[in-house]
């Protein structure tokens, strides 16, 4: 008789709960978060798992790597379909937790997620790591406006390098401020110094990372929008198409029809959020700058930008974008601007 299991993760302890082919509860029980306890005490069943089912989570893809080398047939579940399957139990609980994903690995009512590869998320580990410290410098510069704001000094535009001495000459003569913008700007010098340390990283890593220089052949996308959308993508070989790639990323519009009701909405906005917004970055400096080497694609968006406006333009380009740079790791091959219309004579 098969059975099916699944694992509700906690920081500390983990549910576990193994249902049979008719969803009658056969073991429960808590185990450590740990890949060598979720291990043993599988092995100590005295039968297969069929399907074990791991919904995504921060120490998920940690134990799925270990517990798949283990040999065990473990699924990563996607969080939103997990929350929507239980969202008609009233009694919210990790070992209720437990026996649902027990019984959607039986049922096969689920979707599975990929598991990225170490490099990816040390890539994605990276690229984080450098967003904070950008956030923060920024907060730091925000907060330092608002409270010299509040005593009729204002700031107005400055350069990276002139922030500080601008902030110290508005201070000069007011003790209290210049004791709180000495100290506010010494962290801020903290943190341009680590953000200039990630930067050059960030960048040595893309000159090293074979899909982000393939990548980067592409007009528009840098060292960041390349790693991060390679990084995201990990194996293009787990898109069936590269149209996949837009939906995936939540870049297409929401659909819902029911009898003579049919309505677009906007984006899903599903998926990897820093995937979207550095397509759409790219997608902004492809239209608003000078580049060169994708004159039709600049004027296919532009078409677009006429008729809908400039930033359904930008969200078009950038799902085009996702795409385009799918098919280019797909397959191996450099940007091509003249794609198109080689294909067209053909």
């Amino acid at each position: 008789m098969d059975h099916y299991a699944g694992i509700d993760v906690s920081l500390e302890y983990s549910s576990v709960c193994v249902v049979d082919a008719q969803g009658k509860i056969v073991r429960e029980g808590k185990v450590a978060s740990e890949p060598a306890a979720l291990i043993k005490w599988f092995g100590a069943l005295g039968f297969e798992a069929s399907r074990i089912g791991l919904e995504a989570g921060p120490l998920s893809q940690w134990l799925y790597a270990a517990m798949q080398e283990a040999g065990l047939s473990i699924e990563l579940l996607e969080t939103r379909h997990v929350h929507a399957a239980f969202q008609a139990n009233p009694v919210k609980s990790d070992r209720n937790d437990a026996r649902g994903i027990a019984q959607l690995m039986r049922l096969g009512w689920f979707r599975p997620v990929h598991c990225k590869s170490i490099a990816s998320q040390e890539v994605r580990a990276m690229l984080a790591a450098r967003k904070l410290v950008q956030s923060k410098q920024r907060d730091i510069e925000n907060s330092l406006r608002g409270i010299l704001r509040g005593f009729g000094l204002k700031v107005g535009k400055t350069t990276e390098n002139g922030f500080a001495g601008r902030i110290r000459d508005l201070v000069a003569g007011h003790p209290a401020l210049e004791t709180i913008a000495e100290a506010l700007l010494a962290v801020h010098a903290v943190l341009k110094g680590e953000f200039a340390g990630f930067e050059k990283r960030v960048r040595t890593m893309a000159r090293s990372h074979a899909s982000a220089k393939l990548l980067m052949t592409t007009p528009s996308v840098g060292p960041i929008v390349a790693l991060t959308y390679a990084s995201a993508i990990d194996d293009p070989g787990r898109f069936k198409s590269s149209k996949a790639v837009g939906p995936h990323f939540g870049l297409t519009p929401k659909k819902y029809q029911s009898g003579e009701t049919d309505y677009s909405g906007r984006i899903s906005k599903i998926g990897d959020a820093s995937v979207r917004e550095a397509l759409y970055q790219a997608a902004h400096v492809m239209l608003t700058k000078p580049i060169r080497g994708c004159s039709d694609l600049k004027s296919w968006a532009m078409r677009i930008a006429r008729r809908a406006g400039m930033r359904k333009a930008k969200v078009a380009l950038a799902r085009k974008l996702a795409v385009i740079l799918h098919r280019m790791l797909a397959d191996g091959r450099v940007f091509n601007p003249t794609a198109k219309s080689v294909t067209a004579a053909a």
